[in-house]
């Protein structure tokens, strides 16, 4: 699969590795060296995926990554030397679609390019007409359980009447829970549904989505009601009214 990558990363040598693994795999790719370039990259070009360093000058990769969301569904792939959780659930609550901790093996960031290619990104050009002409897929009915409610067609998500914005790992995640509320689903089922075949994302990713979710839909994240953890197995979506037990 060959695509259009923007690598914005201000360190040269490793912009330099980054794009030397991802043109042997047949990607062309374009590197920038600040936070204003990549954003500038990713609005001008036909951008299917952007591999976004944290730590940029002149705009850092989270405001870049916050600014792209407002506009487009490009993937993003995020490299940081920030390793804490709460720096992890920021980045996807800003809408990135992976994140990579330095230092890390650029077979791995290969192999995350490819995952999150695999998943059928569309070019930011694109993605204006394509969401006038979005096909209707046969079970993409709208989706309720209690005060929760999941609309795959709109790519919406209410939680006691109030909008919840989500990021695609995020919805995808939600939808298939949502699908079949009370079933138990263990991580590697979830990541299958999150990145089909490709074993190369973590199911530590399933609990990040989980934990920021929880943020989102439930009236008290630290004593969940809705999304929640059995313990040993997975997770699933609560049956009943309110979303409990």
């Amino acid at each position: 699969m060959c695509a259009h990558v923007v690598v914005a990363e201000d360190d040269p040598k490793q912009a330099d590795l980054v794009r030397l693994y991802l043109e042997r795999e047949g990607h062309r790719v374009v590197v920038v060296h600040d936070g204003r370039a990549a954003l500038e990259q990713a609005r001008s070009g036909p951008t299917q995926l952007l591999v976004l360093d944290v730590m940029m000058p002149v705009m850092d990769g989270l405001d870049v990554c916050r600014a792209l969301r407002a506009e487009s569904a490009v993937p993003v792939l995020m490299l940081t030397a920030r390793s804490t959780e709460e720096d992890l659930l920021l980045g996807l609550d800003l809408g990135a679609d992976d994140y990579l901790t330095k230092p890390y093996s650029p077979r791995e960031l290969v192999a995350r390019v490819r995952a999150l290619l695999r998943r059928g990104s569309r070019p930011l050009s694109q993605d204006a007409a394509a969401q006038t002409a979005t096909p209707v897929a046969p079970s993409a009915a709208v989706l309720t359980t209690g005060a929760l409610t999941v609309d795959p067609l709109r790519h919406e998500v209410t939680a006691d009447g109030r909008p919840v914005s989500c990021t695609p790992g995020e919805f995808r995640l939600l939808e298939v829970l949502a699908a079949q509320p009370g079933r138990v689903f263990t991580r590697a089922q979830l990541l299958e549904h999150l990145h089909g075949i490709d074993r190369y994302i973590t199911t530590r990713t399933v609990d990040t989505h989980v934990m920021n979710l929880r943020r989102k839909i439930e009236p008290q994240p630290r004593l969940p009601t809705r999304l929640l953890t059995v313990y040993g197995i997975g997770y699933k979506l609560a049956e009943g009214p309110r979303g409990a037990s």
